[in-house]
């Protein structure tokens, strides 16, 4: 069983900063892509940042110059650096991946229960 836990949400002022980090465990084989998304309430689900296990990334354009996203291969982990805040930022963070646990010949779509980040002063 595959599990995704996200860590380091919580209330900050605008303009400031914080680190998201999420790791995956269990029987896994391969880590195609990370992914950082966001849902505030009343909204859709969007896509914050991606890595690839090329370490190509993608960035929405909200975040562009303010996130940085990486991933430690070894540790199975992948961070959201956030950076000049906005009260617009205020979201649930969910982390997600695309991976192939072992025994197994396709890849799958896994999510973490979500962490809450908030931006206000």
């Amino acid at each position: 069983q595959v599990q995704l836990v996200e860590s380091g949400g919580g209330l900050v002022q605008p303009g400031g900063s914080l680190r998201l980090s999420c790791a995956a465990s269990g029987s896994i084989l391969s880590i195609s892509r990370m992914a950082w998304y966001r849902q505030a309430p009343g909204k859709q689900r969007e896509l914050v940042a991606s890595v690839t296990d090329g370490s190509s990334t993608n960035y929405a354009d909200s975040v562009k110059g303010r996130f940085a996203i990486s991933r430690d291969n070894t540790k199975n982990t992948v961070y959201l650096e956030m950076n000049s805040l906005k009260p617009e930022d205020t979201a649930v963070y969910y982390c997600n991946a695309i991976l192939r646990i072992t025994d197994s010949t396709i890849s799958r779509n896994y999510w973490g229960q979500g962490t809450q980040v908030s931006v206000s002063s």
